[in-house]
């Protein structure tokens, strides 16, 4: 298998407080297990800046030039108690849209056969008007309509493992039969959304798992549910919202799963794209926030995309 990883220093650069989750420190472990010699044949680039126009497909113009205008030129701001931003998080969050439009790019035109973009702030918490959860942008949102407007897709699926509901990208495709959006996550918990009747057009799958849950009912409302309804969307590219957040070691949530559960997954995912669009899989990073976790989650999950 061909698999693109994308990762950019400016990473690094998106400060917040001490003591906060959501830390550089995340960013270096991933590129750490990534040098191991079993991916050394990933095909590695560099993160590009998105452009406005590309973000602007999922968020208003408006809602870029507040997140601009917000960031300061030194120190940190609160857009809320958990979401920050220093004088290097508008360029992060840029290139993480950025990658994620490139990967959309390399697989849609078949140069490889999938993509894993590293990156932070994550994403899948930015509603169409609203910064929240850690978010800025919503890279999986920009991704999908990217694949929309310059590759012709016509489907679009986003799987979202991540242990925390991805509301940003339901609501951005609540009333868009061209998106499915399914997603796994421990309920109740933040951010409140995320319940089994929330179906939008009938293009929203829920599949909520109780504080406690292990990989026997994740692997469940995997292979009963979001699979079957997966497939039946026939897209024409599957995007995955990876967030490790799930991994027993976590310490913002209570899921138990293990790194086999997420290779597991991670290949199911893949299979769902064999059989609709030529294996086309596009992977963002979401949460993950114990760094052993997060590391070893990232190692199956790559490697898996890569055919290990």
């Amino acid at each position: 298998m061909r698999t693109l990883y994308f990762s950019h220093t400016a990473y690094l650069e998106h400060a917040t407080p001490l003591g906060h989750p959501e830390r550089p420190d995340r960013i270096r472990v991933v590129q750490q297990v990534l040098e191991q010699e079993g991916f050394q044949d990933l095909i590695r680039e560099e993160a590009p800046l998105a452009d406005l126009d590309q973000i602007a497909r999922a968020h208003p113009r408006s809602f870029v030039d507040l997140i601009r205008r917000s960031v300061p030129s030194e120190g940190l701001v609160r857009l809320d108690s958990d979401t920050v931003v220093s004088p290097g998080s508008f360029e992060a969050a840029l290139r993480a849209s950025g990658a994620a439009c490139a990967a959309v790019d390399e697989v849609m035109t078949g140069k490889v056969d999938n993509a894993f973009s590293a990156h932070r702030p994550p994403g899948h918490h930015a509603e169409h008007m609203t910064a929240m959860g850690f978010c800025l942008f919503n890279h999986a949102a920009v991704a999908a309509r990217h694949a929309q407007a310059a590759h012709g897709a016509e489907r679009v699926a986003i799987m979202d493992f991540d242990v925390h509901h991805g509301n940003g990208t339901q609501d951005i495709f609540w009333a868009d039969p061209s998106v499915f959006y399914a997603s796994t996550h421990q309920m109740p918990l933040y951010p409140g959304t995320g319940a089994i009747s929330e179906t939008g057009v009938g293009n929203i799958c829920n599949a909520p798992l109780f504080a406690g849950a292990d990989g026997v009912a994740f692997r469940e409302a995997m292979s009963d549910k979001i699979i079957p309804a997966l497939d039946a969307f026939a897209p024409d590219l599957v995007i995955i919202s990876a967030g490790f957040d799930a991994h027993h070691r976590d310490p913002l949530a209570e899921v138990n799963l293990t790194e086999a559960d997420f290779a597991w997954a991670t290949k199911q995912l893949m299979d769902v794209a064999d059989r609709r669009c030529s294996g086309r899989v596009v992977s963002l990073m979401e949460g993950g926030y114990d760094l052993i976790g997060l590391s070893r989650s990232v190692a199956v999950h790559v490697g898996a995309l890569m055919g290990h």
